[in-house]
């Protein structure tokens, strides 16, 4: 899992939706709200939705290296296979955990995570379940100094923790792609980035989730640093293709998509429909991922 998050070729399917964004996904999908009733049956649609994917015939390590997954989906089972099982042993792809609890109100300019107090069991349950590493989104909004000063820390603190477990964090600290100053916040977060990547021992090394920068190859002595074995790119409300045609001129970056992945799936296409749906998405953010411009 390793030698895959450090040299494959391809990109990380993110599949985390969680309890805010899923009526969202759902929708997208053509399940309106009415269409269901509570939390249970909300997670219950979302869960078929995500195994319908992996278990379509093009999800494969062929082209996605990894997949990051929510709590649910971690613990759910396809057919007699826990999911993170079926990742790797049938289809070569690593399997990550989204372990953040949602963000706190905007304060300076950033949005913190939540506070996590079950973090150190649902990191217990993951490595007993073969997840391999985490990822974990705050926010900025604005070029503040101090803000992101703070988004940093909270990332690394909690990044320490989760590799106490001997799992790999994925610290994302999103800049938000209607950010009015997001050239300069770009600039403020790689500064402090790497401040907390230097001060980290030999022996820890996270991986990095970001926006795609305004600046081409803005991250590129991230990506170079010791200390990261890979520097991904979210689509950030990007459409597909927009995400892929910037994605397709930054060197180093690979993408971690959720909604450019997956947006024109629905719920009513027959499965052959659905897959070379899939198929066309994966195709397309495979190629903005290694083979740049």
């Amino acid at each position: 899992m390793a030698r895959m998050m450090s040299d494959g070729r391809g990109f990380i399917a993110a599949l985390d939706q969680s309890g805010g964004s899923t009526p969202g996904a759902l929708k997208a999908y053509g399940l309106a709200e009415t269409e269901y009733s509570g939390d249970a049956e909300m997670f219950a649609l979302i869960q078929a939705f995500r195994v319908r994917i992996m278990t379509a015939p093009s999800f494969t390590a062929d082209k996605v290296i990894a997949a990051i997954l929510f709590e649910a989906t971690m613990d759910g089972r396809i057919g007699e296979v826990p999911v993170p099982t079926f990742l790797w042993a049938e289809r070569g792809i690593v399997p990550f955990l989204k372990v953040d609890k949602g963000l706190e109100a905007e304060v300076d300019g950033v949005s913190l995570m939540k506070p996590m107090p079950t973090l150190d069991a649902v990191l217990e349950r993951a490595v007993g379940l073969g997840i391999f590493g985490t990822k974990m989104r705050s926010t900025i909004r604005l070029a503040s100094q101090s803000g992101i000063a703070s988004i940093v820390a909270q990332q690394f603190e909690i990044a320490a923790r989760i590799a106490d477990f001997g799992l790999l964090p994925i610290l994302e600290p999103e800049v938000l792609i209607k950010s009015p100053d997001k050239a300069a916040a770009e600039a403020i977060l790689l500064d402090e980035l790497l401040r907390g990547l230097d001060a980290l021992s030999a022996d820890r090394d996270v991986m990095v989730k970001l926006t795609i920068p305004e600046v081409r190859d803005h991250y590129t002595t991230l990506i170079a640093h010791p200390r990261v074995t890979r520097v991904v790119a979210l689509s950030g409300g990007y459409t597909r293709d927009e995400a892929c045609r910037k994605l397709a001129t930054d060197h180093g970056m690979i993408a971690s998509f959720s909604r450019a992945l997956i947006g024109d799936l629905r719920h009513d296409m027959d499965d052959a429909t659905f897959d070379a749906t899939l198929k066309t998405a994966i195709d397309q953010i495979y190629l903005a991922s290694t083979v740049k411009d």
